[in-house]
């Protein structure tokens, strides 16, 4: 009998220290993995050149967290291939990094054979990331499989960060408590000035900074349009621009690094 007990403890012990190993386990693939998410939509309403994503929104973020040992999931609202907007692939917007990955073939795969938002897991991520590029205005906002990944990350505290035209995903997120989680909170995003600049005001179908203001977010911005410009709000980490997306990624970092510290 005293061996039956003994047996059934000494089981119990190793099933405890299974389930504590696999729970710390999950926790450092969930603390280590940043889910990015990109357009599928390519077409403007009147002009010939295409949308999509603005390239460097994604690499110059991604350069950064990788580098710090960070492992990124490239998913889109469809799933399958991300198209490049023309205008990012220009000389006055690529860099030396940005056209190496590009001439990629691994890299160019990625892009093509992104995960469908409906198919994401929430619960292997602490960082969601929603890049730019003027495609997003009509495939991130009211997609609800892309709402439930946002939220669930920043509801079991979860970093959401996002940069230019990326930050409509954060339209309509909502807390816990219901509560939209942009109102009351100092967010960035792609200017009414930059679009007008950018000569798409008659293209987009809303425009980001009012639509960021009607739903009660602190809205900020750099002084100047078209440079460098990030804010951090809680776990919230918002850029401005195609400019910003490294310094979304050291800010994405520097919360992060905070929260290590702070367990």
């Amino acid at each position: 009998m005293m061996l039956k007990t003994l047996v059934s403890s000494a089981l119990l012990l190793i099933g405890g220290a299974f389930m504590t190993f696999a729970n710390a386990e999950s926790a450092a693939i969930k603390d280590r993995q940043i889910l990015v998410i990109m357009t599928n939509h390519a077409s403007y309403p009147s002009r010939s050149d295409t949308t999509g994503l603005w390239l460097t929104e994604l690499t110059h973020f991604t350069d950064v967290v990788e580098a710090a040992g960070y492992t990124t999931v490239f998913a889109s609202p469809k799933g399958g291939a991300v198209p490049l907007d023309e205008r990012s692939l220009g000389w006055l917007y690529m860099d030396k990094a940005a056209r190496e990955h590009l001439q990629s073939p691994a890299f160019r795969a990625r892009l093509a054979n992104t995960l469908p938002i409906a198919e994401v897991d929430p619960s292997r991520f602490g960082v969601i990331y929603f890049t730019g590029g003027h495609g997003v205005m009509w495939d991130f906002p009211d997609n609800p499989d892309l709402r439930r990944v946002a939220e669930t990350i920043y509801n079991q505290g979860g970093i959401v960060s996002a940069v230019c035209h990326g930050v409509a995903g954060l339209l309509d997120l909502k807390d816990s408590q219901g509560q939209l989680i942009i109102k009351g909170r100092n967010i960035t995003g792609f200017s009414d000035r930059e679009e007008l600049l950018s000569g798409m005001k008659n293209q987009v179908p809303f425009f980001l900074e009012d639509r960021l203001v009607s739903q009660g977010a602190r809205y900020r911005k750099g002084w100047l349009p078209f440079t460098s410009f990030a804010i951090t709000d809680g776990r919230l980490v918002t850029g401005q621009n195609p400019q910003s997306p490294k310094a979304v990624a050291e800010a994405v970092m520097a919360v992060l690094s905070a929260g290590e510290r702070t367990r």
